[in-house]
Formats: structure tokens, sequence, C-alpha cells
């Protein structure tokens, strides 16, 4: 049987993002002529609209929609991210001002020699990002990445978004109608009907009546009306690992004259993290913590102490956070992308992420028959698996190499029971050996071995001295003080990042 009918429920990042992959490749693959792509949205059911940060990949993804990139950031809100500087995740005595640290988007060491060994015996007492990378001095300068010539998804050097979650909605399902030929319906599906073998035949809406499609796919978010509520597909519980499950929510009005900081920043406490998203007019921010370790009284008065008195001033909301993932994304004729996927904390951005990732990779696989399914979701289902283990290691990592002892939180995350075993021996190696490339053996790893460089010696990681050679520290010394220099050069040329967003208003960026 042919698949001619594919339907996607539930708009949002996710739906949205979805509709546009999919769309594209119907329109430019061959062997999928004719096939029709409908989104079913729920009238009644707001977006979370919490996903408020990217990674660089997504500008690839938005380039190759054909969106221009002025339109994105106008429409958006959206300003640009270069790096999350994460702050008192190390003991404070044991580090004092040297308590933050840069995850930067720009690869580490671009001048040829790994300069890692470097810092590690000659310059621990400097952040690790400032030896390695030019982009450490254009952050904490709060610069742009870019000019206001440079052209659309270039840049000085690598940067995401941080976005108004729900305007990027509906930006993407414009472009998905509009150039995709999607259809976009407007009804809350109650039911699925199924099949003796377990396919699903048709879904059942509350003013639509039955609509039957071939494929279908489940971007309802939690809820997993689908995969979860009608397939009964079990969910694989992280919570033994990663620990926090609750997220305070507020957005607090900034003037349009502040200075944005062109970085999210993340900000340990006792039992969890902050994360603060500077967008034009606001401040995205979260408490997320576990409430096996503090109270949500506390959590709102530990907020509120963050945000300056101002939590009961802004409307704010707590939402609870079942962490892990589907045991299969994609079962008979049903697969699952975003939230009904699974959740994993929000630390690294990896919500939009693995949806952006997911969503290209069933693009270029798209089932031509219902034959074809099982094969495919095997297949993918084998490489969602491992892209999702991979996320909860590098996040878990975040916590188990850090020093802090004020509080049981902190002391459970370093114990060995909740450290996933692949991680337990990448770490295990990493004490005796500075991180290569051939250490992660996949092309599916969602982290590359950048980011573990700058999460492991962000956060003072020790790994043991190894004799260097004089040749390689003349030049890996002479490589240090270039990358200072281009830092501080670049730094000098690139606007501030709120004046350059000015500018983008004002005048557009030069197509590419």
């Amino acid at each position: 049987m042919n698949v001619s009918k594919i339907v996607i429920i539930g708009g949002g990042t996710a739906g949205w993002l979805a509709a546009n992959h999919i769309g594209k490749a119907v329109q430019s693959l061959p062997g999928v002529e004719g096939v029709t792509v409908t989104l079913i949205e729920s009238p009644d059911i707001p977006p979370i609209g919490v996903g408020e940060g990217t990674v660089p990949a997504i500008r690839q993804s938005l380039q190759s929609f054909g969106i221009s990139e002025t339109d994105f950031i106008r429409e958006c809100d959206a300003t640009f991210k270069q790096s999350i500087k994460f702050c008192n995740w190390l003991d404070k005595t044991n580090h004092g001002a040297n308590n933050s640290y840069h995850h930067l988007f720009d690869v580490p060491s671009p001048l040829g020699d790994d300069l890692t060994s470097l810092w590690s015996q000659s310059h621990k007492d400097k952040p690790y990002s400032s030896i390695v990378s030019p982009q450490h001095y254009i952050c904490e300068a709060l610069k742009a990445p870019k000019l206001i010539t440079t052209p659309e998804y270039k840049g000085s050097v690598s940067y995401a978004y941080h976005l108004n979650a729900a305007k990027f909605a509906k930006l993407l399902s414009k472009n998905a109608i509009n150039k995709y030929a999607v259809k976009h319906l407007k009804a809350n599906v109650l039911d699925a009907n199924v099949d003796g073998v377990g396919n699903l035949t048709a879904l059942k809406t509350d003013k639509l009546g039955e609509l039957a499609f071939d494929f279908y796919i489940d971007c309802s978010g939690f809820e997993s009306i689908l995969l979860a509520k009608k397939m009964a597909v079990p969910f694989v519980d992280k919570s033994h690992q990663l620990l926090v499950n609750k997220a305070i929510v507020a957005q607090v009005p900034i003037p349009r004259t502040q200075a944005i900081p062109p970085y999210t920043i993340a900000t340990a406490h006792q039992a969890g993290w902050i994360w603060d998203i500077a967008l034009p007019d606001r401040r995205g921010t979260g408490f997320v913590y576990s409430d096996n370790h503090m109270s949500s009284l506390e959590a709102e008065q530990k907020f509120n102490h963050y945000l300056g008195g101002k939590l009961d001033q802004v409307p704010y909301r707590e939402i609870p956070m079942k962490v892990g993932y589907r045991e299969k994304f994609w079962h008979h004729n049903c697969l699952a992308l975003g939230l009904a996927q699974g959740f994993l904390e929000p630390i690294e951005a990896t919500s939009i992420l693995l949806t952006d990732f997911a969503a290209g990779y069933l693009a270029k696989r798209l089932p031509q028959t219902l034959e074809q399914m099982p094969s495919l979701a095997t297949r993918f289902n084998d490489t969602m698996t491992y892209a999702w283990e991979r996320v909860v290691e590098f996040a878990k990592m975040h916590y188990c190499i850090s020093d802090r002892t004020d509080s049981d939180f902190w002391l459970d995350n370093r114990k060995e029971e909740t450290i996933p075993e692949s991680l337990k021996q990448k770490l295990q190696l990493w004490q005796d050996y500075y991180p290569i490339t051939d250490d992660l053996f996949s092309r599916f790893e969602v982290f590359n071995i950048d980011n573990y460089l700058y999460v492991l010696y962000g956060m003072q990681y020790n790994t043991r001295n190894q004799m260097l050679n004089d040749a390689y520290l003349g030049r890996a010394q002479k490589q240090a003080e270039q990358i200072k220099r281009i830092g501080e050069n670049l730094t000098a040329e690139l606007p501030e990042h709120r004046e350059l967003l000015n500018k983008i208003y004002q005048y557009g960026l030069q197509k590419v």
C-alpha cells in the first residue's frame, strides 16, 4: 500500500519544523510525488512556549527552508546566541571568582594544534575558552557574531539564536503552508482507529469527523495522543540519572536600551540551575530544580531572589518535567517528534535540537509504502535511541564532574549509580588522555568532541598531565597568543549585540 497522505498531529515548534522538513522533501525527493502533508492543530491548546534556545544547526535548517534570516529575526524577536555561560557550577571556596565558563559555538583550537594540554599545564588560572577560542572575547564584550554587511546565515564566528517560541511556530507555519502546500486544519484529535495489525487507519476529531491517512506523525507534546495513549508505547524513565524534574518559568520585561548578552546564562543553585535568555524586550527565565531536594516554596523564594524580587510582578507557572523518552519513536505507521518523543531537562537547548535532527533524518527516509515501514522504523528507532542516550550522558556530565558539596543534590549527582555506564567509561579515559574525535565513534553523535572539551575543561576537569615537547609548547603558545589577538581584533570590529539587532530591524541583512 502506497503512502500518499501524511498527517502531523499538533502545531508548535515540533509540528511546524516537521511540516517544513517533510513538505520540502515531498517537493524535492524522487518517489514521493503526489504525497500530501496535512497538519492538524488544536484551537484550544496553547503551546508550552519555553523552548527559546537553539544550537547552530538550526541555521542550516532555516536556510534550507528558504526563510530569510532578516524576516526570522524580525518576526521571532530573535537574538544571537554564541555560547552558554555557566555560572556557579563549581565550589566557590575552591574556585573563587573563576567560577564561570563558556560553552562556545566556535571550534576550539582553530589554528592547528589542540591547545588543551597547553591550558592544562600552563594557563589553568585563565578560563579554558580564553586560550582556545577568539569567541570568548566577543562574548565577554557582549558583541554580535557578525556585521550588518555580513550575508544572511554567515558570521565572523558560529552562532545560533534565542527566540520567541510561539512566534517561531507562526513563522514556520506560514512558510510550510505557502511554500510547501502543507494543509492546515484546526480540530481536536479525540481518538484514533487501529486495524488488526496495529496500524492507525483514521483519526477521530471533534469538528471534522473521521480523517483517514497513511502515515501519522505525533507532535502532540507531553500528551503524546497517538504513540503513548493510543499505541501504548512504554516510557523509558531517566529520572534516576537526571535528577531535576520541575521548572518555574517567568518572562521579565527589559527596556529596549538594555545590553543583551549574546549567550544563555545558566546559573547553578542548591538543587538545580536557572536559565536566563535575553530577547529584545524581555528575559525568558526558568528555575529548574529537583523537588526531591527542594520544596516548591523554597524554589519560588530562591527564584524571586535571583530576579531581584520581581517574581510577584510577572506571571509565572510551574511545569512538571517527566524526564525520559519513549521505548520506540516509530511504531507501525506512527512516528513521534518533539515532546511526544520524550523530554530531557532543558540544559544545552536539546529539545529543539533533537526535534530538528529527527525531523531532518525522517525527511531523508520518508516511507513510500507501508511495507517499507518496519525496516525504516528499526533504523530510525536505533538512531534516535542512540541520540537520546548521548544527550542524557552529556547533560549528566555537567552535574557529575562538579565539585560542589553544599547540598545532597550535588552529592547525589556524583553517586555511581546515577551516572550512565558509557559516560563513566569516557570520564575514566579522559582522566589519562585528552579527548579526541575518535573517542566518539558514531556520526549520529548529537554533541561532538568540541562540546565535551568546553564543558570538561570549563569545569576544571583533571586530566593527567602528559609530557609535552618543546616544539609543541612553542607553537601552542604562539597560537594561544594569536587567538587572543584575533579575539581582541574581532571585539573591536564587531558591533554591540543590540546595535546589530537594531540595524537589522532598520535595514535588514544582505541576502546570500
